[in-house]
């Protein structure tokens, strides 16, 4: 993330805090109305908002404008409180009651108390929240609800991305309704459904994993996604999603503290989430409440724990965060869990990367080709695939008088080939913002690539073009006919740049120092990040160096990961390395 994206978060928690403190301390005090659990959480938030991160004063923000726009039913409100304290919850001493603290009660009330034309408004509902917050028996809690008080048929469905954490949520909905007074006598039970015996009601919860074997006739009420942020494609939300037509108060709940899937779906969802809390889309059907740091937060401090983990203190030991930063600060593995689990924050191990996520986001500038207006020379190189996956093109300016090289790169698919490859979800939604260039048709088109080329000579002064030798006879040979067209001699642009070892070892050099001095920046496009954060850097007996794919051991491996952006930057800068004037 770049300074001027930091200010724009700062400037907008500050306008968020300006907006809490502008409304009437009237309207704080009728929540009490509700639960007054419910206004000390609004007011815990207004009087200390630097304990709490910007999404979560956003999420307060919303909730008064929601209560100026909708119909609030205090009774859905205080029926589902009531339910969460008098089920048997598992913990240290057994199942008991607990009280809903004011954060849940605060989720529970943007989830049950606003409604529109006689109906529930929320039908989608996140909540991105650290581990040890309970999130198990929180979304057991959800689905024992509906079956109880939902649909007289309705189908409750917590699904999970392992067997192991299905069954545990499972357990946890089997305890809360088997422990209901007089349940056995009306409910049955076996290792993955909990079902009425009579037929007054028909209603029934099931977990679900990704590779369960059948998924027809589904009919959900309720969705409850537990931990999706692991999950690496959305095909169980989508099918069951998809079931809910015929519901008139459907609700999916995603649930879920952050991973290492930094281009998952849910990575996806949550940039969603986020806009809609910052007022740049409309979705009021949503419900999100997101917990992590702010952009200035170190995450050593307890103030950061204390923000980003809503029960500090209460189901968390006050220590725990400190035992755990401290192993962290001895181990890199321990340092990643840290991050993702108690910090809610995307995060990979970085010595299974080259360069780490933040690493390589913070290359990144708003800078476009048409934004150079003197003419300056460039290098190009590009890496071609035929269909079964992007190509990429990398213009690489060098500024003499900051010693500085900014790439910009571009992604081509082929349209016809979206809806077929393992990654669609990610290119649909690359493609939808601007990401990723699609080609018509089931293969890349060079000409489109030869044209692009072309027309940023308008931008840039191009001096050589770099390719693969193996992989770009066919769009080399358009290239060497249009430079002849205009009148240029094509043996002096076109460059075949050499893929071993050897021939990467400087540009790999340049790069990582260019990237850790501020010398080195890229376009604003997150496939650059995507391709630096998929390499992995290998060494030959002979020392020298070049990326490959994370998860290949060797040079010729395949693997899903994509380094086609890095690498095309790495050809720019072996010619400039290798310019001869």
């Amino acid at each position: 993330m770049d300074d001027q994206r930091k200010e724009q978060l700062r400037q907008l928690k500050i306008e968020a805090i300006e907006k809490l403190r502008a409304i009437p301390a009237a309207r704080y005090s009728t929540l009490a109305d509700t639960d007054s659990r419910l206004r000390d959480y609004c007011e815990e938030v207004r009087d200390n908002p630097q304990g709490h991160n910007l999404y979560e004063v956003l999420s307060v923000v919303r909730f008064f404008s929601m209560r100026e726009k909708y119909e609030w039913d205090i009774q859905a409100v205080r029926r589902f409180i009531k339910f969460s304290e008098v089920v048997k919850l598992s913990g240290l001493r057994g199942r008991r009651t607990y009280k809903a603290t004011p954060v849940q009660v605060f989720q529970y009330a943007n989830i049950w108390g606003f409604r529109r034309n006689g109906k529930r408004l929320i039908r989608e509902v996140c909540l991105f929240i650290p581990r040890k917050y309970s999130k198990t028996t929180t979304s057991a809690i959800f689905a024992s609800y509906d079956v109880m008080y939902g649909d007289s048929n309705g189908q409750a469905y917590v699904a999970a991305n392992s067997y192991d954490q299905a069954q545990q949520c499972f357990k946890e909905i089997s305890g809360i309704l088997t422990n209901i007074p007089g349940a056995g006598h009306f409910l049955k039970t076996n290792r993955h459904t909990i079902t009425f015996r009579r037929n007054e009601r028909n209603s029934f919860a099931q977990c679900l994993t990704a590779n369960t074997k059948t998924k027809d006739g589904l009919n959900a009420s309720l969705i409850v996604m537990d931990e999706y942020s692991q999950a690496r494609d959305s095909d169980l939300l989508s099918v069951l999603t998809t079931s809910m037509a015929v519901r008139k108060e459907p609700l999916t709940i995603i649930i879920t503290t952050a991973s290492d899937q930094m281009f998952g779906p849910f990575a996806q969802l949550l940039d969603g989430y986020k806009r809609v809390l910052r007022g740049e889309l409309v979705a009021d059907e949503m419900f999100a409440h997101i917990f992590e740091p702010d952009v200035d937060d170190e995450e050593g401090e307890e103030s950061t724990w204390r923000k980003v983990q809503p029960h500090y203190g209460v189901t968390v030991q006050t220590d725990f965060y400190e035992m755990e930063y401290a192993k962290a600060l001895r181990d890199a593995n321990a340092m990643n869990a840290f991050r993702t689990k108690l910090l809610n924050i995307f995060a990979e191990v970085d010595t299974k990367v080259w360069m780490t996520y933040k690493q390589a986001e913070d290359l990144l500038r708003d800078v476009k080709l048409e934004d150079f207006r003197n003419h300056p020379p460039a290098m190009v190189a590009f890496d071609l695939s035929v269909r079964d996956d992007f190509s990429a093109v990398a213009y690489q300016i060098y500024d003499r008088k900051s010693r500085s090289f900014h790439t910009h790169v571009d992604y081509y698919f082929p349209e016809g080939a979206l809806s077929s490859h393992h990654n669609r979800e990610l290119y649909t939604m690359w493609a939808q913002n601007g990401h990723l260039k699609l080609c018509p048709g089931e293969v890349i088109d060079y000409a489109m690539i030869v044209n692009d080329i072309l027309a940023a000579n308008k931008y840039v002064k191009i001096i050589n073009i770099g390719y693969d030798a193996y992989k770009s006879l066919t769009c080399v040979n358009m290239l060497r006919a249009a430079i002849m067209s205009l009148g240029s001699n094509p043996d002096k642009v076109l460059r075949s740049v050499p893929q071993t070892y050897g021939h990467f070892t400087a540009s790999v050099d340049l790069f990582q120092y260019g990237a850790l001095t501020g010398k080195e920046t890229m376009n604003n496009n997150p496939i650059n990040v995507f391709c630096i954060t998929n390499a992995v850097i290998d060494v030959d007996r002979m020392e020298n160096k070049k990326p490959i794919k994370r998860g290949t051991t060797t040079g010729t491996g395949s693997s899903p990961s994509k380094i086609d952006g890095l690498i095309c930057t790495l050809m720019c800068h072996y010619l400039y390395n290798n310019w001869e004037s």
